[in-house]
């Protein structure tokens, strides 16, 4: 199979069923800015030193699988293609993991300028993709229906790498 099909050419790409829709349609551009966050997780996953960390970041690439066939799914598709989503759960476990890291870190009471350890870093890009994927969707939202968890999740996700950041930087020494 060739990596490319020559069907985006013309400005356009399939959905889920095959439907095709411009390339800057909210839902593309809400795929995309997951993609991109899904990518630097990546990213910050080939540097990182803990184990636990590492399988944390890969769990939550899986989640972001989940979000990305969910909102792939043109409207009324909902009831044709039936797949695992995102839910209270996932967002749960969101917050066991900040709690955790908030443990670490102490209260935060300060501006915190990124930067730090190069894992923190990166860290940091990933939050502010996260926030983007997040406002695409509110976005998205204004044409679609999207379920709550789904806003809840990436709320929570853009508060766990921050926290995450400063929990690195904390752990390799470096103030925030």
């Amino acid at each position: 199979m060739s990596y490319y099909t020559k069907d985006g050419n013309g400005g356009e790409t399939s959905l889920f069923n095959g439907i095709r829709v411009p390339k800057d349609d909210p839902r593309i551009i809400t795929l995309g800015d997951l993609d991109e966050l899904h990518s630097f997780l990546g990213w910050c996953r080939c540097i990182c030193d803990s184990r636990l960390l590492a399988s944390r970041i890969e769990r939550i690439q899986h989640d972001l699988y989940l979000l990305c066939s969910e909102l792939a799914r043109p409207a009324g598709a909902e009831d044709t293609y039936s797949f695992p989503t995102v839910n209270r759960e996932h967002c749960s476990q969101l917050e066991t993991w900040i709690d955790e890291a908030s443990e670490i870190t102490g209260p935060i009471n300060k501006f915190v300028i990124p930067g730090g350890t190069e894992l923190a870093s990166r860290l940091h890009i990933a939050r502010t993709c996260c926030r983007r994927a997040e406002r695409s969707v509110v976005a998205l939202s204004r044409s679609v229906k999207v379920r709550a968890e789904v806003f809840i999740y990436l709320n929570r996700l853009s508060d766990l790498l921050f926290g995450w950041s400063c929990q690195v930087n904390r752990e390799g020494g470096v103030l925030d």
